[in-house]
């Protein structure tokens, strides 16, 4: 268990705090932080920056994976664009979640709804080595599909 602190924007005052949903789950639910008297529609094909009104601190070493809600997928064809969106553990802005409508009609983003999640996750870190070569493997330098045949 690691400790992810979280500041409330005056924005997202009155939205409940992100939580686990169930006792198994591995993502916290995401509300969006709009004002009541400002949805943000996204119409067929279109993108949105929604907010969320905050700001996390998490230890080095960790990232915050932003993810698709499956159910938002599923109903509507809204899925979150850069899936999964990684939050460093040093970015102290807002955590902005960007969607995106694959969907036949628009969606509107409301107050408080839940439209991603946040996964913690460890994170490696590598040390580069420049070589001349690499090791072979049966399967070289097949790409795309290569092991499907």
């Amino acid at each position: 268990m690691i400790e992810l602190r979280i500041h409330r924007l005056p924005h997202a005052e009155g939205l409940p705090l992100p939580r686990y949903e169930t006792e198994a789950a591995a993502g916290l639910d995401l509300a969006a932080a709009v004002p009541d008297d400002a949805p943000i529609p996204i119409a067929p094909g279109a993108r949105a920056l929604v907010p969320t009104g905050l700001a996390l601190q998490f230890p080095m070493g960790f990232e915050a994976q932003v993810r698709p809600r499956s159910g938002l997928a599923l109903r509507h064809g809204v899925t979150v664009l850069n899936a999964p969106g990684t939050i460093d553990a040093d970015y102290r802005g807002e955590l902005k979640v960007l969607l995106v409508n694959f969907g036949q009609e628009t969606f509107t983003v409301t107050r408080g709804a839940r439209i991603a999640q946040l996964v913690m996750a460890a994170v490696a870190r590598a040390t580069l080595v420049e070589a001349e070569t690499l090791d072979a493997t049966s399967r070289g330098d097949g790409g795309f599909g290569s092991t499907g045949r």
